[in-house]
């Protein structure tokens, strides 16, 4: 038997919480692990609690979706953001893609559609409409890196080891070489040498 999916919901409004609660907890597939109520509970959840989709609403107190999505994913690289929405301004959502979110969705949408594209964002994909499609592709994507892929990425230049970075930041060996991947697909470059090159060259790493 398949393990069942793991749900983190972090929404503001109570009625909306309860209400996927209830949606997930009915499926065969998925449990709801844990509830937030603003965007830095939804950050310590997630990583109390690792779990693999993080349903969350884009307009929150204290941290917005687009901001939790990114320290969301420094801490547990390998959970999926998945944005229920009543979509905010257009440059919320396109900055939660660029953070890194695999799908986002506004809350009127289907329960059918909602309940698939999370199977299929934990499968690996992407589930987007089309209109959200189109409005990241039309704004230009600047090169940011997370305030830990900084700190990866800067040990680097210090010669330290994947073994040694790991000690050093208190994470996994594991957790260190996804960072890398990130940080590689960021760049578009193949190795930690073209990444420290290439940073210090758009001036986004310090040293």
């Amino acid at each position: 038997m398949k393990p069942k999916i793991k749900i983190l919901i972090a929404d503001d409004h109570s009625l909306m919480r309860v209400g996927l609660n209830a949606l997930f907890s009915h499926q065969e597939d998925m449990e709801v692990v844990g509830e937030a109520s603003d965007g830095l509970e939804a950050v310590r959840l997630a990583e109390k609690l690792e779990p693999d989709i993080v349903v969350m609403d884009l307009k929150m107190p204290k941290l917005d979706g687009a901001d939790a999505a990114r320290l969301i994913l420094d801490v547990t690289p390998d959970a999926k953001i998945f944005v229920l929405t009543s979509y905010g301004t257009s440059d919320d959502l396109v900055r939660a893609v660029q953070n890194g979110v695999k799908s986002a969705m506004i809350k009127s949408a289907p329960i059918e559609d909602i309940v698939d594209s999370i199977r299929i964002v934990h499968a690996g994909g992407e589930a987007f409409p089309h209109e959200v499609r189109q409005l990241v592709a039309e704004t230009p994507r600047p090169t940011i890196l997370t305030e830990r892929q900084e700190e990866i990425l800067h040990s680097a230049t210090r010669g330290l080891t994947t073994e040694d970075i790991a000690k050093q930041l208190n994470i996994s060996v594991s957790c260190v070489l996804k960072h890398f991947s990130t940080i590689f697909r960021k760049l578009d470059v193949a190795n930690r040498t073209e990444a420290i090159a290439v940073a210090l060259r758009k001036q986004l790493l310090k040293i």
